[in-house]
C-alpha cells in the first residue's frame, strides 16, 4: 500500500474521529501517503500529523441554498472528483452516512472501498431507507470492519466473507496506572451524561448500595451532552436526598488519576458500539461491573467473573447485587481488574495499526486479483 484515503463528516473529538486521526497519523509515519477527506471543519478537532493531507469533499460556497436532494448528490459528486484525482489505493470510511457516501462515489471504480461500522445497528441500519441502501450499496464494499460480532452478525449475508473486527485502539495514558494503597471508598463511572449510557439506573442503583455500604460514594466523571440527562440525575439525587454520596464531577483531563482511586468500576450503558469508556476502565485495571448491552461491545472484550461482571441491561437488581459483590469481596475485584488490564495486549495503538495495516495489504490484494 503505497496511499489511503479516509472520508468521514470531520475530525470534531469522538470516537471514530479519534480512531481516523490515530491511523492517519500512523501510516504516515510508516511513508505512506495519507488523505483525509472531510465533509466539514468543526471546533476542538483531533489534530492530524503535517505529512497527512486533508481535503474537503463537503459542499461549496452557495450550496447550502440549494434543495436537499442536490445537495446529496453534490456530496457523492466531489467525492468522486476526490477519489479520481488523488486515486488512492484505498478509500476507508467512517460511520453511516460517511459509508454509503462512499460506495455511492467508488463502489463501482477501480479502487477498494473499506467500509467501518461504529455503532448499534439497531435503531441506525434498520429503517426503511438503510434496508433499500445496504442491500444495493453494501455488497460493492470490498471490505468492512466491525467492533464487535453482533454488528457483523447483523449486516449476514452482504459483509461476512470479506469482513473483520478490529477494537477501538486505547489512549497510552491508561495502561500502567499507578493505583493507590489504600483506595477511596467509591464507585466511579466515566462518560458524557446522555441518555443512552443510562446514569439514571446508576444512580438508582447506587441509592440501594448505599443503604448497605453507606461509607461508600458514588463518583460520576463525564459533561453534559444537554438532552436532559443531567436533569433527571439531579432530581433522583435530590429525591434520595444522595447530595452527600452520588457526586456528579464534571468532566476532567485527569481520569488515569482519578479513575484509579475508586474501588469498583460501573458501566451502564443500554446499547453502544465499542465503548471508549469500558475499554479505559479495563486498561486502568478497574474492577467492573458492566450491562451486557448490544452490539455485543462488552461481550467482546469481557467474560463474566474472568474480567469483569456481566450483567442485563436496565436491571436494577443485578447492578446492586455485581457492585456490592465487588465491594465486599475485594479477592475477586483484585482478580478481575489484574486480568481486565491484559486488554492493553490487543488495543494499544501499535496493534491496532498493525491489524488495519494488514487487513486492508490483503483487500487491496484480492481487489487486484478479481
Amino acid at each position: 500500500m503505497k496511499s489511503i484515503a479516509f472520508h468521514l463528516n470531520c475530525l470534531v473529538q469522538g470516537g471514530a474521529e479519534r480512531v481516523v486521526s490515530n491511523l492517519a497519523n500512523q501510516f504516515a509515519k510508516e511513508g505512506i501517503k495519507v488523505y483525509v477527506a472531510t465533509e466539514w471543519y468543526d471546533e476542538d478537532e483531533f489534530q492530524l500529523d503535517e505529512r497527512v493531507t486533508r481535503v474537503h469533499v463537503g459542499l461549496r460556497e452557495g450550496d447550502e441554498k440549494k434543495n436537499r436532494i442536490t445537495k446529496f448528490f453534490l456530496r457523492i459528486k466531489y467525492l468522486k472528483e476526490f477519489v479520481k484525482e488523488y486515486k488512492p489505493d484505498v478509500l476507508v470510511a467512517f460511520a453511516q452516512r460517511a459509508n454509503y457516501r462512499a460506495l455511492m462515489a467508488a463502489g463501482n471504480s477501480n479502487i477498494p472501498v473499506v467500509i467501518s461500522i461504529r455503532t448499534d445497528p439497531v435503531g441506525h441500519y434498520d429503517a426503511f431507507s438503510d434496508k433499500v441502501q445496504i442491500k444495493w450499496l453494501f455488497p460493492k464494499a470490498s471490505g468492512c470492519v466491525f467492533q464487535t460480532t453482533g454488528q457483523k452478525a447483523f449486516f449476514k449475508p452482504y459483509l461476512q466473507d470479506n469482513s473483520t473486527i478490529i477494537l477501538n485502539p486505547v489512549n497510552p495514558k491508561y495502561f500502567g496506572v499507578e493505583h493507590p494503597q489504600v483506595k477511596e471508598k467509591s464507585v466511579v463511572h466515566h462518560a458524557r451524561l446522555v441518555d443512552f449510557k443510562n446514569q439514571p439506573l446508576l444512580c438508582e442503583a447506587f441509592v440501594e448500595v448505599h443503604k448497605k455500604h453507606p461509607d461508600y460514594v458514588l463518583k460520576i466523571y463525564g459533561p453534559d451532552s444537554f438532552d436532559g440527562t443531567k436533569e433527571i440525575l439531579d432530581k433522583i439525587i435530590a429525591d434520595n436526598h444522595a447530595e452527600d454520596y452520588i457526586l456528579l464531577m464534571g468532566g476532567s483531563d485527569s481520569l488515569e488519576k482519578e479513575i484509579p482511586k475508586g474501588e469498583v468500576y460501573a458501566f451502564t450503558s443500554d446499547w453502544e458500539g465499542l465503548p471508549n469508556s469500558l475499554l479505559e476502565a479495563m486498561a486502568m485495571g478497574m474492577p467492573i461491573v458492566a450491562t451486557d448491552c448490544p452490539c455485543g461491545g462488552p461481550a467482546t472484550v469481557m467474560k463474566d467473573g474472568e474480567n469483569g461482571l456481566l450483567i442485563p441491561i436496565k436491571d436494577k437488581d443485578a447492578l446492586v447485587n455485581g457492585l456490592n459483590r465487588l465491594i465486599e469481596d475485594k479477592e475477586l475485584a483484585a482478580k478481575l481488574g489484574k486480568e481486565a488490564a491484559k486488554i492493553e495486549e490487543i488495543t494499544n495503538a501499535e496493534a491496532i495499526f498493525v491489524q488495519w495495516r494488514d487487513y486492508l495489504d490483503k483487500v487491496i490484494e484480492n481487489f487486484k486479483e478479481r
